[in-house]
């Protein structure tokens, strides 16, 4: 099998670019082909979500597919709020079977946020249990139950975790649990007080987790003031520091995009000289055309060949 080109980068003590894709709300296989081409070059993988805030989407597994056709390396995202542990396990196979070799386990987003309020909520199993699985299945061979395998997943496994969520003192214990799970790499909720994040990664390296997982530091562009001042209020676990909605705010709307690349790449260049973190997962939200010029300034354009 072909292994994670996403995992032999960051073995390699490189510095890994992801970003992420958003499928469309409809079957059309041209609006993630185009992102694909879009991405294709500035980074090591992308992130495909999975109905993400209970939306119906195109799926995350056909996305993925589509994605790797266009010559990219996808990572399938994969939530527990719409799968028993039978579906899971069967999706992780197929993921397999279809050469996807990156998963990031997530429990997902409440389906009382998205356009299926009235839905039923499986999670049959939580984001640490998933990832569990998944261990289980590559390393032993094995389901669940302990039934053998005709052939393990080969699947590289990720996790997320948000820094900023409350309560703050828990945070690095969560991780640490993901990584007792079977974690290999994390990536972060967006960073915006990278104050907070600093303090972070502190009690990370005094638990040792920066040398026992990856961890990738989560990017999200501001467009506007108004969206950094939405973020800031509406979305939990979002920490938008004052001085940065006010610094939107100084410049003129027009302009207000071109300084939210360009607080991106100061935030990039920052977690570039934090000790334990790996490299960074630039979220564009239906914004994917940002990403090359991001990676570009950031001097991060010329990805290394791992293969």
């Amino acid at each position: 099998m072909t292994s994670s080109r996403l995992k032999k980068i960051l073995e390699k003590g490189h510095f890994a670019v992801t970003s992420e894709c958003g499928p469309p709300k409809g079957a059309d296989p041209k609006a993630v082909q185009d992102k694909g081409k879009t991405l294709k070059g500035f980074v090591d993988s992308v992130n495909v979500t999975d109905n993400q805030t209970g939306v119906v989407r195109l799926s995350s597994m056909a996305s993925c597919v589509l994605l790797k056709n266009e010559g990219l390396e996808p990572v399938l995202q994969m939530v527990t709020r719409d799968r028993n542990r039978i579906a899971l396990q069967s999706d992780i196979l197929g993921a397999s079977a279809l050469g996807l070799r990156n998963i990031l386990c997530l429990t997902g987003d409440h389906q009382s946020f998205g356009n299926q309020p009235q839905a039923k909520g499986v999670f049959d199993l939580d984001s640490i249990q998933l990832i569990q699985t998944v261990r289980k299945m590559r390393d032993q061979g094995v389901i669940l139950g302990g039934e053998k395998l005709t052939l393990p997943p080969d699947l590289f496994i990720g996790a997320a975790e948000n820094p900023f969520a409350d309560p703050l003192n828990y945070r690095a214990a969560r991780l640490a649990k993901k990584v007792a799970a079977g974690a290999e790499f994390i990536q972060t909720q967006c960073i915006y007080n990278i104050g907070r994040f600093k303090e972070w990664m502190v009690e990370i390296r005094e638990r040792g987790l920066h040398k026992k997982v990856f961890i990738l530091g989560g990017i999200t562009p501001l467009k506007s003031a108004r969206m950094a001042e939405y973020m800031s209020k509406n979305v939990a676990g979002i920490d938008v520091p004052a001085e940065i909605i006010e610094r939107m705010k100084s410049v003129p709307a027009g302009d207000q995009r071109k300084e939210g690349i360009k607080i991106t790449i100061e935030l990039i260049k920052e977690l570039q000289g934090i000790e334990g973190v790996h490299g960074v997962h630039i979220m564009a939200i239906e914004w994917e055309d940002a990403v090359p010029e991001i990676v570009r300034e950031a001097g991060l354009a010329q990805r290394p060949d791992v293969d």
